[in-house]
């Protein structure tokens, strides 16, 4: 049973009454980039949290995303690939990433079964057999690959590993499978969030994640990542809701590309995020974009701490 308590001391209602064998625990999925771990998150949860793409490097932050069963809890961290960093907001993202792993219950390392072992699955391997955390290694992309060798995939795989599961998360090959896997490993615990609640984060983060998802949708290699976006005003009105919104670039000669010609390619952003973030909140959402110049924000900390990337 959850309680809360008032400013006395005096328990209040409980929020809800749970079964003593209830589990609950943190899940942290870890791995190279675009191996699939926030469509694992988005599947299992049955909601898209966190953004997707099929560039590299989508995700810049620590998501967590809340599975509440009767008997269970999960709260699931979909992390920022493991990357060497180059400049300062990659070493927030390095940051984050080991953030991931304290105090979780288990740590899901993510391949790609097409490409493994590629020298960065080595790596992140080798820096997660230093932990002690329970680790299990998922196994992605099995629709694209049949004829992989499940035994010859284990045995390059580090003692910290103790089982391996192969799946498709895109298809959802497997996936009840592996959540009854972890399970396994929830130690027995009450909720720690109120069970109609999906992420801890606000609304405002996940409107600013999925017009950043339009522009990845939208653009090639080099303007998804200079750009970033920031979220001046968001109101929800008696029907709808309405964002306004700063997309920041880093140069001069990226703003007419952005905008594309009358306008185009910035409605096109626009009209993405609506239409996902009217699915997401069940309710219209309107957005309107500006485009401001911002050299270098992604190597200045002040442009890195208002996007919420901590020093």
């Amino acid at each position: 049973m959850i309680e809360k308590k008032s400013n006395s001391g005096e328990p209040l209602t409980p929020i809800f009454t749970v079964s003593a064998n209830h589990k609950s625990g943190f899940v942290a999925i870890v791995g190279k980039p675009n191996t699939g771990k926030s469509t694992l998150m988005n599947r299992i949860l049955g909601e898209k949290l966190s953004i997707t793409s099929p560039k590299p490097q989508t995700t810049r932050y620590a998501i967590k995303g809340i599975l509440s069963e009767e008997e269970y809890q999960i709260i699931f961290i979909d992390t920022p690939g493991y990357l060497k960093p180059r400049y300062e907001m990659q070493k927030r993202m390095l940051k984050i990433w080991g953030n991931a792993f304290k105090d979780v219950d288990l740590i899901i390392f993510m391949a790609d079964v097409n490409n493994f072992p590629s020298d960065y699955d080595l790596e992140v391997l080798e820096a997660l057999s230093f932990l002690k955390n329970n680790q299990i290694a998922v196994f992605n992309k099995i629709d694209r690959k049949t004829d992989y060798d499940p035994k010859l995939i284990s045995e390059k795989l580090p003692p910290s590993i103790s089982e391996t599961i192969f799946i498709s998360a895109y298809l959802g090959t497997n996936v009840e499978q592996l959540l009854a896997k972890i399970v396994q490993y929830l130690p027995l615990h009450e909720p720690f969030y109120p069970q109609d609640e999906m992420s801890d984060l606000p609304m405002r983060f996940f409107a600013q994640e999925k017009i950043r998802e339009g522009i990845f949708h939208q653009f090639g290699d080099e303007i998804p990542y200079a750009t970033a976006v920031l979220i001046e005003k968001y109101s929800e009105l008696p029907h709808k809701t309405v964002i306004d919104a700063q997309i920041w670039i880093e140069k001069a000669s990226q703003k007419p590309i952005l905008i594309g010609r009358n306008g185009a390619n910035l409605a096109k952003i626009r009209e993405y995020a609506e239409r996902e973030l009217s699915i997401f909140t069940g309710v219209p959402v309107e957005i309107h974009l500006w485009v401001k110049l911002n050299q270098n924000w992604r190597k200045k900390n002040s442009s890195l701490r208002e996007l919420g990337f901590d020093s």
